[in-house]
């Protein structure tokens, strides 16, 4: 009878390990960020994308995509500096290309401000 028992909790021990964890492991792929910062750096501030959109060139589709990426970077930890100046600076980013998709005149020369390499590159990189 003890054996019985003992097979039966191991068994379904089992059973929760393997449905469990690739479960979790899911869980945890969903957490990692879209785009990495340097991803972002390459495409959107040393590529195109940032100067299209501050130019008015941009479709909706690459504004959505811009979006995306300061999103991503925004809740990854800066290499270096304070986590509260990197989220002014990443917020600043957001705000911005939200002021553009919303259709606020002001949203352009917001990226322009909010995009100073130099400001963020000092504390962060």
């Amino acid at each position: 009878m003890m054996r019985k028992s003992i097979l039966g909790i191991v068994a379904c021990l089992f059973a929760v390990t393997v449905v469990g964890v690739p479960a979790f492991a899911a869980d945890d792929d969903d957490k990692k960020p879209k785009y990495s910062i340097e991803d972002v750096m390459k495409k959107a501030f040393k590529g195109p994308l940032v100067k299209k959109v501050t130019k008015g060139e941009a479709s909706k589709e690459e504004l959505k995509t811009l979006q995306e990426m300061l999103l991503s970077i925004s809740k990854q930890k800066p290499h270096k500096g304070e986590a509260d100046s990197w989220k002014e600076k990443t917020g600043a980013l957001i705000a911005a290309a939200k002021a553009i998709a919303d259709g606020d005149k002001k949203g352009n020369e917001m990226l322009k401000t909010a995009a100073n390499c130099k400001a963020c590159h000092s504390k962060h990189k």
